[in-house]
């Protein structure tokens, strides 16, 4: 097939070509639009990210074209109406990064548990002095609550069980068979507020999603407990974590995402020249009210960002494209 790639980096260029060595390839480091598309009459199979809108008006000055993948998990920026109408299989990439997010997570998580961030800054200094204020806490025996069992809620609570940890999980779809399967018990969301040690968010953000900790559920958690969210900023309400931290019912807190990012479809556009541009996060983050707090950690939007998971977008398209190529597509978008 004659495949044309868009939005590629460099370093992602010679593992294409090693890995599709029967498919005639071209590559461009910008983005598709109707300008680019008249030179593509010839192209069977289109590769993009989420900055080429695929619509209509671009995907018609393509008559040859069979396949689309696109090299993110969302795909709304494809008119999946116009792919049906002419016969065009779409594919994405619904899971690169499982289990980086959820390492991210423990990342946070024992942070603050050992009290890392202190301890490093006070050694640095030349002070080897161990009081109480360093005192950490075991996750052993402790009760962590999983909202959101996706991918990444199901990888974190493979790795809490690790530790020994008791699983509660809220979903808007309890199963007995999962419950079983992972050894966990499924609570309402006011419950699992009130019997878990530690919160972690792992759900999408939507309207139903917004703020779902806020101001009022804030203090159904366990005093002393510890509120995770490497998801998307808009489910916790800014407030809501500094009344918690404030009144004793935080002891700490790990956010890779905040409330006041840009909007953020894809955690891979924060390595896009596109989105720097679109969007400055330093400057609406430096002033953030929780960046004084001694016992908040915030990693800036990093926790999908390890080379294994950038790695994986590169792996699933290719087997995306062979798939087609064999008669058996695989991770198709159904219109």
């Amino acid at each position: 097939m004659q495949i044309a790639f868009f939005e590629v980096e460099e370093w992602e260029i010679p593992y294409l070509q090693k890995a599709l060595p029967t498919h005639t390839l071209t590559f461009d480091t910008q983005h598709l639009d109707e300008e680019r598309a008249k030179k593509l009459v010839d192209v069977e199979a289109l590769s993009v990210f989420i900055y080429s809108p695929l619509s209509a008006e671009v995907l018609e000055k393509m008559p040859k074209l069979q396949l689309i993948v696109t090299r993110s998990t969302g795909y709304d920026h494809i008119d999946l109406a116009y792919c049906k109408k002419k016969n065009i299989t779409v594919c994405s990439v619904p899971n690169y990064g499982a289990n980086t997010v959820a390492e991210h997570t423990f990342a946070l998580l024992l942070s603050l548990s050992r009290q890392i961030v202190p301890s490093v800054e006070r050694t640095r200094r030349g002070n080897f002095e161990i009081d109480s204020s360093l005192r950490g806490f075991d996750l052993h025996k402790k009760t962590l609550g999983v909202i959101g069992l996706g991918h990444i809620g199901t990888e974190v609570i493979r790795i809490a069980k690790g530790f020994g940890m008791h699983v509660v999980a809220y979903t808007l779809h309890p199963s007995e068979e999962v419950a079983r399967k992972l050894k966990i018990t499924f609570l309402s969301l006011p419950e699992l507020l009130k019997v878990s040690d530690v919160v972690t968010l792992h759900v999408p953000y939507s309207k139903k999603t917004h703020h779902l900790i806020n101001s009022r559920n804030i203090k159904k958690l366990k005093k002393g407990s510890i509120l995770l969210n490497t998801a998307r900023g808009g489910l916790i309400e800014t407030e809501a974590i500094v009344y918690g931290l404030n009144n004793g019912i935080l002891r700490g807190v790990g956010l890779d995402v905040l409330e006041e990012e840009c909007g953020i479809k894809e955690e891979r556009q924060l390595l896009s020249g596109k989105f720097k541009q679109e969007c400055d996060l330093r400057t609406q983050l430096l002033n953030h009210v929780l960046l004084s707090k001694e016992n908040v950690l915030i990693t800036p939007h990093n926790a999908f960002n390890s080379t294994e998971a950038l790695q994986r977008i590169l792996e699933v398209t290719v087997e995306d494209i062979d798939g087609f190529a064999n008669h058996k597509p695989l991770n198709i978008v159904e219109a």
